[in-house]
């Protein structure tokens, strides 16, 4: 079964198929990304890069060399993952064998261009091998040799016409070969050795040489397509140490890379691409800080981002345990809460949401941190899915103890990011909501770009969502966004357009926000958040996301929820006469009851919107969506229907206020 996430194409049965957009070769998810790298303007002096390489080299501890294993564990450190596996984390074990990747298909054969095919290879040689270590057994050792060797048969790590060698799925393979040629090194021949020792080297050298620092070359450092690879050849890097004379200086690379990618990392916890993309990329994140740790002795973990984690996950789930938080490029809305078509068996296999949980026990471990145990456990309870469960044998400690998943504040406000998430208990019958108003990788960053000229931003995955809310009740999932996009919109999303225009730069790309400028997007935020156990007030200013030539002077969304109803009250200022739009999605169908009056379909429950301005229109339309399209044309998908929207306009005005009612 396909369990790990990243970005993919996909239209449910339900949608509505409308002739694709034209299609065109870029290297990048579309023509306006660069995704891991890019060059431009030559900036004086010393690289940052270089700096930090020669401060920080992460050299293999001395004691480990010419020693296997050595990357995330040692024989000795075997020794007693083999007692664990026996008596305290027996039943972790004994769930995490029968889901080894390698113990349920075949590596694609060469050239393996399918969706994901190579990376599903990565994940399978560790499984296996780490299995072959515990158990013994020579199925594991079979399984992960012939993973290995579908690694090397492949001439290409990557897309062939993507990024090839020097994005995901060349990370995803230098983690695998790495840990496997490391964990397997005593019982590998030397034609073994050298054969994947070999292909090691080779696909290294091209990655490094891609990312290594020159004069303008600046990183997407926050961004998923560049600490991945990175974090692969960090793992490659102590694992051909001793036969690779470059591999030193792969390992300084990669520690530096890293070192920029937690700089940039929002101190509140909140993951700025969304959940989906927590899911796929958190791992890179800990595999890297992982081989560091062990391997070069360089403990980088101790971060906010890192400590607050736990809180992200949690409040993203919806009280029903299996749906989330969609905001950003999440899923495909109401196609996947409908668990129609084929991704479902990716996303939530056998109905339980893949959320890779057991990352969280990696962090509870690390900070000692009993909330951080107690959520992984929440989520392990509801049959939660991870796609590496044989990690949980070396991160998960027994010893830790649990706080109850009820110990959390049941809402939380992401200050950096611009996020409040509330709910009346963590119940499956809580009522629950989330509000977004924030730029799309936090305020705190505002003032650190001009001082990072080799960072620059890639927040194709960040919706331009500023001041739209999704809403959680009577077990239902009762309005919210139409997930993953090629082209982002503020159309699929709760919030408010200007003449019939949406926020940033949208409609010409998979990054909303490509050339709008960042402080602009700083002047979006949350100016009041008071969450109390039984009402909730926030007050959000959304005037920056709109461009200037739309007249905005001023927008404010009051976003409240009090005795069983939520009130927004958008009252806006313009230079000249505009329509303000509100909007409210649904998964399925809307039915117009009044002029005033509308029922959001839902099951169980539905939701009832009433309009409180008088001369407000509203008008019902189809919920269209620019579906992703393939690798390096992810803007180029179809446009497909995804449920259905109210939209409410008041007359183009220089002053409104427009008050919507929302309830179950």
């Amino acid at each position: 079964m396909h369990r790990q996430f990243t970005r993919r194409r996909f239209i449910g049965t339900a949608a509505l198929t409308i002739p694709a957009l034209s299609a065109g070769t870029v290297l990048a998810q579309d023509a306006r990304e660069a995704l891991g790298t890019k060059v431009g303007k030559v900036v004086p002096g010393v690289h940052a890069l270089e700096k930090i390489m020669k401060a920080h080299p992460a050299a293999l501890r001395p004691a480990l060399k010419g020693v296997h294993p050595r990357v995330f564990t040692t024989s000795e450190e075997i020794v007693k993952l083999r007692e664990r596996a026996r008596t305290t984390h027996r039943r972790i074990w004994e769930k995490a064998l029968p889901n080894l990747i390698a113990m349920n298909e075949e590596p694609e054969a060469s050239p393996a261009q399918t969706r994901r095919a190579q990376n599903r290879v990565g994940m399978g040689i560790v499984g296996a091998a780490l299995a072959y270590k515990i158990e013994g057994d020579a199925k594991y050792l079979q399984a992960a040799k012939r993973f290995m060797d579908a690694a090397v048969s492949y001439p290409v790590w990557g897309y062939t016409y993507s990024k090839p060698n020097i994005d995901l799925a060349a990370g995803h393979l230098l983690y695998g070969l790495g840990a496997g040629y490391d964990l397997l090194f005593d019982v590998l021949s030397e034609d073994e050795r050298k054969r994947y020792r070999d292909k090691l080297v080779l696909q290294g050298r091209i990655l490094a040489k891609h990312f290594m620092p020159k004069p303008g070359k600046s990183y997407s450092y926050s961004q998923n397509h560049c600490f991945i690879p990175i974090s692969g050849l960090a793992v490659a890097a102590y694992a051909v140490w001793d036969e690779a004379p470059e591999a030193a200086e792969w390992a300084a690379l990669s520690r530096a890379i890293f070192t920029r990618v937690l700089e940039v990392a929002s101190p509140d916890g909140y993951f700025y691409e969304g959940v989906e993309y927590w899911v796929f990329s958190m791992p890179w994140i800990i595999h890297g800080l992982d081989a560091f740790a062990h391997a070069a002795g360089d403990d980088m973990y101790d971060l906010p981002a890192l400590r607050k984690t736990h809180l992200y996950m949690a409040h993203s789930m919806t009280p029903n345990g299996h749906d989330i938080f969609d905001f950003g490029d999440a899923f495909e809305g109401p196609i996947t809460r409908a668990r129609i078509g084929a991704e479902p068996a990716r996303t939530h296999p056998d109905g339980k949401l893949h959320s890779n949980y057991n990352l969280l026990y990696r962090m509870a471990a690390r900070f000692k941190n009993a909330d951080a145990q107690g959520v992984a456990g929440w989520m392990a309870s509801l049959g939660h899915v991870c796609a590496e469960d044989f990690w949980s044998l070396i991160w998960y400690d027994a010893t830790l103890p649990t706080n109850p998943i009820s110990a959390l504040p049941p809402y939380h406000h992401f200050d950096d990011l611009g996020t409040v998430y509330w709910r009346s208990d963590w119940t499956p019958a809580a009522t629950a909501f989330a509000f977004r108003a924030g730029p799309p990788e936090g305020h705190r960053i505002t003032d650190m770009l001009d001082k990072m000229p080799d960072w620059h931003l890639s927040m194709g995955h960040s919706h331009p969502d500023a001041g739209s809310f999704i809403l959680y009740a009577g077990g239902t999932y009762l309005t919210g966004p139409k997930g993953y996009a090629g082209i982002p919109s503020s159309k699929i999303c709760n919030t408010l357009l200007i003449d019939g225009q949406g926020q940033a730069n949208e409609g010409g790309g998979h990054d909303a926000f490509h050339g709008y400028p960042y402080s602009r997007l700083n002047a979006i935020r949350i100016t009041s958040a008071k969450l109390r156990k039984d009402r909730a007030e926030i007050v959000a200013d959304i005037s920056g996301a709109y461009r200037p030539e739309l007249g905005v002077i001023s927008l404010e969304r009051r976003f409240t929820w009090a005795n069983s109803a939520w009130v927004t009250i958008d009252r806006m200022q313009a230079s000249k006469p505009v329509t303000l739009t509100a909007q409210v999605h649904g998964d399925t169908t809307i039915e117009q009851l009044s002029a005033q009056k509308f029922v959001v379909a839902g099951k169980p429950s539905s939701l009832q919107v009433e309009i409180q301005t008088p001369n407000a229109k509203a008008v019902i339309e189809p919920g269209l969506v620019v579906s992703a399209g393939p690798p390096g044309n992810v803007d180029k998908g179809p446009r497909v229907q995804r449920g259905t929207v109210v939209r409410v306009s008041l007359p183009a005005s220089k002053d409104v206020t427009l008050v919507t009612k929302l309830r179950i």
